[in-house]
């Protein structure tokens, strides 16, 4: 067990973190639920979700006594979950696995520290990364997947919160830092001992977090204020073009949030289909406040917005590779379900942008603004058994200088872990960052 310096301020965006957390690989998911299960004194409790095969199947996972809502699982792709409990000034790590009538346990160690806060499921399925405050710092632990128990990988300057894997070997690690009163996402390499280098470097006074990264397209998607307020926009890792901010992901007294992009479109970004929760009054005919589910492609240029299904854990959901969009409900008649909707194929009304690692083709400058379309609802499918009917500024040229040493010193990256380049140094024959508006290319 080993001691970090205590803080105050959390590393986790726990208010706003989906009800059901899914494995790397899709195979399985958890959740805290509450009530408790036959047998048991009601409480929360661990629930363990199998999500392949015909249907969706939930097993719970008991422990002696109810658990506290701030405890967080994650499930792994070899079926067992593991869950961060608070004890006094430490964090326990347990490995949770059903033997029969009960649950099984494996202790793992444990954290001494104020806050510790589950990263999003590694790409290989087993090891679980997690981010605790410190006094000068972020300390990033990996808590299970090490030699033994609880391994502190590195420092890294500043508050870090969020979490996103850039690459398919779990190599590099995108954080949202705080340091010096701004926020920026940056690359932790996990390879080079923690190296860190700039990721979204939009201007240099804006505000720049990535909400969500796809490995397979090298889809980003992130929210600035430097287009004068909070906006949703998106980039391509490795691409020479500059974050855009496309109109239609304007929600007028909502917010939208990404949670599920479409898998294996590799090297096709602008046809990368991503699911968005909408919260709040913008929904489609002046509707609920929601949460509404929302979908929305490049190429598209329109946010299709329908209704959630009832009983959704809110901001949970993954893609099928045949383009289905999978969302966990439970409700009291199906206490583990799946909605499937089925989605119609990218059409057009955008020009392609350039695949990830190529420079873009000369030519006219693009809409100041992508216009937004009317809402549609798309059809719904429930399963529950059955379905039914800039120029850079001379920071920026040093931050791409470090940003190309991530990948080491004259030792180029694998092809699944592209060079990680500051979204904002795009090359784009200005004289002037004051000429390139933000939101469109040239």
């Amino acid at each position: 067990m080993t001691a970090c310096a205590p803080e105050t301020a959390t590393t986790s965006s726990t208010p706003g973190r989906p009800g059901l957390t899914i494995a790397a690989d899709g195979s399985y998911a958890a959740r805290l639920a509450l009530g408790g299960p036959a047998g048991t004194t009601g409480g929360w409790f661990p629930e363990r979700w199998t999500l392949t095969g015909p249907e969706p199947y939930a097993v719970p996972l008991p422990g002696s006594q109810p658990e506290e809502p701030d405890s967080e699982v994650l499930p792994l792709t070899d079926g067992r979950v593991l869950i961060r409990r608070r004890v006094a000034e430490r964090h326990t790590l347990t490995l949770l696995y059903p033997t029969g009538p009960g649950t099984g346990e494996v202790p793992l160690g444990a954290v001494e520290c104020e806050r510790l806060a589950l990263l999003p499921p590694a790409p290989d399925g087993s090891s679980v990364y997690a981010l605790a405050p410190g006094r000068h710092g972020t300390d990033l632990w990996l808590v299970h997947g090490g030699s033994f128990g609880p391994e502190h990988v590195a420092e890294v300057p500043g508050r870090c919160t969020g979490g996103s894997w850039l690459d398919r070997t779990g190599r590099l690690l995108a954080l949202d830092r705080e340091l010096d009163g701004r926020t920026k996402a940056v690359v932790v390499d996990l390879e080079r001992g923690g190296e860190t280098s700039p990721l979204l470097q939009i201007t240099r006074e804006s505000d720049d977090r990535l909400l969500f990264a796809d490995p397979d397209s090298g889809l980003l998607l992130v929210r600035s204020d430097a287009p004068g307020e909070p906006r949703l926009g998106w980039g391509v890792l490795g691409s020479l073009l500059p974050v855009r901010f496309p109109e239609c992901l304007r929600v007028p007294g909502g917010t939208a949030t990404p949670f599920a992009v479409q898998p294996g479109q590799s090297l096709t970004p602008e046809a990368c289909a991503v699911a968005f929760r909408i919260d709040g009054t913008g929904a489609p005919g002046g509707g609920a406040a929601g949460p509404w589910v929302g979908v929305w492609r490049p190429l598209g240029r329109q946010l299709q917005q329908f209704p959630a299904p009832v009983g959704w854990l809110t901001g949970a959901g993954l893609w099928t590779p045949g383009g289905r969009l999978l969302l966990p409900y439970a409700t009291p008649q199906v206490p583990c379900g799946l909605a499937r909707l089925l989605l119609p194929p990218p059409g057009p009304g955008a020009e392609p942008q350039p695949r990830r690692g190529t420079p873009p083709e000369a030519g006219p400058p693009a809409r100041a603004a992508e216009q937004g379309a009317g809402a549609r609802t798309l059809p719904e499918e429930r399963a529950d058994g059955h379905e039914a009917g800039a120029q850079p500024s001379s920071e920026a040229q040093d931050a791409g200088q470090a940003a190309q040493q991530a990948g080491g010193a004259g030792e180029p990256l694998p092809p699944e872990a592209p060079r990680p380049v500051p979204l904002q140094q795009a090359p784009l024959h200005q004289t002037s960052p004051q000429q390139t508006p933000l939101g469109q290319s040239h």
